[in-house]
């Protein structure tokens, strides 16, 4: 880290930022110095392509489960928190940045959020202003639920994984299109831009050969992205190995 001064002339920004002789001392950092991040990635997903059984990949993983897919990971016997509301899902935030028990794990899971954000709009239709309208049941969903997107990507010390379903849409020149799918469209466009990779889960079929692979570039038709520029088109089917490729595996 090193400290420059910057000529402060005629500046009218905050006094207490000033220096003797008129100079603002501004810490410069370099890229090449920065901690290895934990990663912020969404998986998203087909019914059955394997977004839970990928968040298992990880071993100090606790699993938040809105959906009853749990049996295709029976097998790996991992610690999970079931999600019926918005306010369990606060509890588990909660549970999470402030229990001991906690620091155990340095992954996090939600599966889906897509569930989650359903279940949302379904306590919103039920009470409140949705009971009576309902694009304010949508709108009180998307509010509520980008705060939860944020809280849980921002957490401190932990790789967060989110699985989402998928959507099968078109652009405008009429091309098919898939991408995670939210309620509402706001969110659904909005989801991809909170986290550092977009990974969907594709399965190919050769005969009664099945194989999966993450997607880690964009191909025109399904919707990814890799942040880091570390990875390849295609990667295995190992989510572990994929993060401590992008160089955050603790």
């Amino acid at each position: 880290m090193s400290a420059v001064s910057v000529q402060h002339e005629g500046a009218t920004g905050s006094p207490d930022r000033a220096t003797k002789g008129g100079h603002v001392a501004i810490s410069l950092k370099r890229t090449g110095a920065l901690a290895l991040p934990f990663v912020k990635v969404l998986i998203p997903g087909e019914s059955g392509a394997g977004k839970t059984r990928a968040c298992a990949h990880l071993d100090d993983v606790v699993i938040l489960s809105a959906e009853e897919g749990l049996l295709s990971i029976r097998d790996q016997n991992k610690p999970y928190i079931q999600i019926n509301s918005i306010g369990d899902l606060y509890e588990a935030y909660e549970w999470l940045t402030s229990s001991t028990e906690a620091k155990a794990f340095n992954a996090v899971a939600i599966d889906s959020i897509s569930e989650i954000a359903e279940v949302v709009l379904g306590e919103e239709r039920r009470s409140g202003k949705g009971a009576k309208d309902p694009r304010a049941a949508y709108g009180e969903m998307q509010d509520k639920m980008a705060g939860v997107i944020r809280a849980f990507r921002d957490l401190s010390g932990h790789h967060v994984v989110m699985t989402a379903k998928v959507e099968k849409g078109a652009t405008d020149m009429g091309e098919v299109r898939y991408c995670a799918s939210m309620p509402g469209k706001k969110l659904t466009a909005d989801l991809p831009y909170y986290f550092d990779e977009v990974l969907p889960v594709r399965v190919h079929r050769t005969g009664e050969t099945v194989e999966r692979v993450f997607q880690c570039r964009d191909d025109g038709i399904w919707h990814a992205k890799d942040r880091s520029g570390r990875l390849d088109m295609w990667e295995p089917y190992d989510l572990k190995a994929l993060i401590q490729k992008i160089g955050g595996g603790r």
